[in-house]
């Protein structure tokens, strides 16, 4: 797996790309700038990680089969745990989802929507590796 050494989106999502390149760490866009969550090594694809934010919160990390990142809430709204780090990914409807481990609410992973009650959504961030 490769990715862009500044590789961004709108949303919760970054790409990878074919170019060589030395990125190792993972960033996360906050209100104040960039954070450095953790090391690009910490990412399988297919498993989430959590990671403590600054100012106590935590976001559930993402790398799927593509090299594609994501950053979501990693509480879960329905039994507010948090767990989202934990669930289940895959596809509906060729959009990535986490299920939550707890009551199985699947989470769009690139705009936060709860795919099982449209009322509910979770935060995003965006993310890129450097």
């Amino acid at each position: 797996m490769t990715l862009a050494s500044e590789t961004t989106t709108t949303t919760a999502t970054t790409t990878a790309t074919t170019a060589t390149t030395t990125a190792t760490t993972v960033q996360l866009r906050l209100t104040d700038g960039w954070f450095t969550v953790c090391d690009l090594a910490a990412l399988t694809p297919g498993r989430g990680v959590a990671a403590l934010l600054p100012d106590g919160h935590q976001v559930a990390l993402f790398l799927d089969r593509t090299g594609r990142m994501y950053a979501i809430d990693n509480r879960d709204p329905f039994s507010g745990a948090a767990v989202l780090s934990r669930g289940l990914t895959g596809t509906h409807q060729d959009r990535p989802f986490v299920a939550s481990p707890l009551l199985k609410q699947r989470f769009d992973l690139e705009s936060g929507q709860c795919l099982d009650d449209e009322t509910v959504r979770v935060a995003t961030y965006e993310v890129r590796a450097l």
